[in-house]
């Protein structure tokens, strides 16, 4: 059993060294896991995704009077620098008073992130990036940027995330499982959209080896909430019915995002996959999906941390290797119920093709009606019935 960094996993996989592994051996990642890890990778199988449910008529594909999805639209607007600038500048003329974000596709924790709201800055940092990024396409600087979620729903004046983790035992038949024990993680300073504030990264990024630097960081609690205190807050504030939506809805987005890149995923018997989401909720309650983490951070901030941290290792290994015997990757990979741990089954493929899922999509579709008691939004989702 082998857990992995994301380079090492690069080298045994590779066609130079072309490792073979035999039945025993079990890793942590899937050999190209950066088709959702990515950040540009990411948005590309989705949008791919979307186009061929379109091609194919189906209902999940479905969209407004203005050309939006109804229910594949939880990735914001996104493009790829250099390439696509030509896009980019057409949709930022569209609404010249929109802030955007941009990332490098490869780094992680904050690193390398900065807000526009002018293109001059966009031709500035093309400039001093020194190298004629415009004209080479090297992946190395390649970035995204993408339209800037400026009402998220704040709590106690700041912006915060979620992360949750979700675990992948195998993309071809999908079988996920989520995590019970995520997090918040919330910004130090309180939000404001005023530009004057763009460069203030306490303000606008929840990543712990960022907010850890500011003054108003908490070390005891990290200025983290466990997912169950958000649920509770939510349902105090806003209701229980639209909380359910919601995390239902993040729930959604989220197999969305597996099903997505689970054709092109190489779906090695040798691997399984912890990955980190990120997901922010707007003012409208509405979930969007930021990025996903290849290895999500398993080091501790806070006491709390450590003991969740701790489950989480030891949930995932129950899964991955049952009853601590030798790792056979030959094993059908559902293991009985009892050894979840926090995890919960959120979409198990083989099941929702059986006949279960028609009569649980029926009741489903007997229950939940839409916000506006019109169709719900369930009822386009044949087989997504199992979480």
């Amino acid at each position: 059993f082998y857990w992995m960094s994301v380079q090492t996993i690069r080298n045994v996989f590779s066609v130079e060294t072309g490792y073979r592994l035999s039945d025993d051996q079990i890793v942590n990642h899937f050999p190209n896991h950066y088709e959702l890890t990515r950040k540009d990778l990411m948005v590309k199988n989705i949008k791919r995704y979307r186009k061929e449910l379109e091609k194919e008529g189906s209902p999940l594909a479905e969209k407004d009077e203005n050309g939006k999805y109804l229910y594949l639209d939880f990735v914001p607007v996104t493009y790829m620098l250099p390439a696509d600038y030509n896009l980019f500048v057409e949709e930022f003329r569209k609404s010249p008073s929109s802030t955007w974000i941009m990332k490098p596709c490869g780094k992680a924790q904050g690193k390398g992130i900065f807000l526009i709201n002018k293109l001059s800055q966009i031709k500035k940092w093309s400039r001093d990036s020194k190298t004629s990024s415009f004209v080479t396409q090297s992946t190395k600087e390649a970035y995204v940027i993408s339209l800037y979620i400026n009402n998220p729903l704040l709590i106690g004046g700041r912006k915060f995330d979620l992360r949750l983790y979700v675990l992948v035992s195998t993309y071809r038949p999908l079988r996920c499982y989520m995590y019970k024990l995520g997090f918040c993680r919330f910004c130090t300073v309180k939000y404001t959209p005023s530009t004057s504030e763009l460069d203030n990264m306490f303000v606008h990024l929840t990543n712990v080896a960022i907010q850890k630097h500011g003054e108003d960081y908490n070390h005891i609690h990290g200025g983290k909430w466990t997912v169950s205190n958000l649920r509770l807050y939510l349902e105090s504030t806003r209701g229980k019915e639209v909380t359910s939506k919601l995390f239902d809805e993040i729930h959604w987005i989220i197999v969305q995002s597996l099903k997505a890149v689970a054709p092109v995923m190489n779906n090695d018997k040798h691997c399984f996959e912890c990955y980190g989401y990120d997901i922010i909720i707007d003012d409208k309650l509405k979930p969007w999906l930021i990025e996903v983490n290849a290895s999500p951070s398993l080091t501790s901030s806070t006491a709390n941390d450590r003991i969740l941290k701790y489950n989480l290792i030891n949930d995932t290994l129950n899964i991955a290797v049952p009853n601590g015997e030798i790792p056979d990757c030959k094993w059908n990979k559902s293991p009985p119920k009892e050894v979840l741990g926090n995890y919960e089954i959120l979409y198990d493929e083989e099941l929702a093709q059986g006949d279960g899922a028609d009569r649980e999509l029926r009741s489903r579709q007997g229950q939940s009606q839409g916000p506006k008691g019109g169709r719900s939004r369930d009822s386009g989702r044949t087989v997504l019935t199992t979480w």
